[in-house]
């Protein structure tokens, strides 16, 4: 059995197949998909799992470079943002900003999309992988 907490076998398996700079998007429930990217779908119902709980899981397991939000987040400035500002910068790396609709340009290369049960607008995040060497 795995001794990090993330238990998602899909999630677990594309982590572990990221190279250097692919993208991993977290959404929140009303992020839409890009057909052809990979969904793994982990929303119950609403607010489980929220945004931040599955962010800082998939930060267990996750190298990343950068991340990169929609800049609208920082004028809704849904609860989130503070968690989201409060987690250590050294697992985040550099931030970037877009705006949504360039966001949403932005999932089409992701290699999946997370999507949660979140329901804050603007609650999405892309995770550029890095590197452990």
């Amino acid at each position: 059995m795995k001794k990090t907490p993330l238990l998602n076998i899909a999630l677990s398996r594309l982590i572990a197949s990221l190279g250097h700079g692919d993208i991993l998007v977290i959404g929140d429930a009303g992020l839409p998909v890009p057909p052809g990217v990979e969904l793994i779908d982990l929303a119950l119902t609403q607010g489980i799992p929220d945004f931040i709980s599955t962010l800082r899981i998939v930060l267990t397991e996750m190298q990343v470079e950068s991340h990169v939000l929609a800049e609208e987040i920082l004028h809704k400035q849904p609860p989130a943002l503070a968690d989201l500002n409060a987690l250590d910068p050294r697992d985040l790396g550099e931030r970037r900003l877009l705006s949504h609709e360039a966001f949403k340009q932005l999932s089409h290369k992701a290699r999946a999309v997370v999507r949660t049960g979140e329901c804050q607008p603007y609650c999405n995040i892309a995770l550029v992988s890095g590197v452990t060497f």
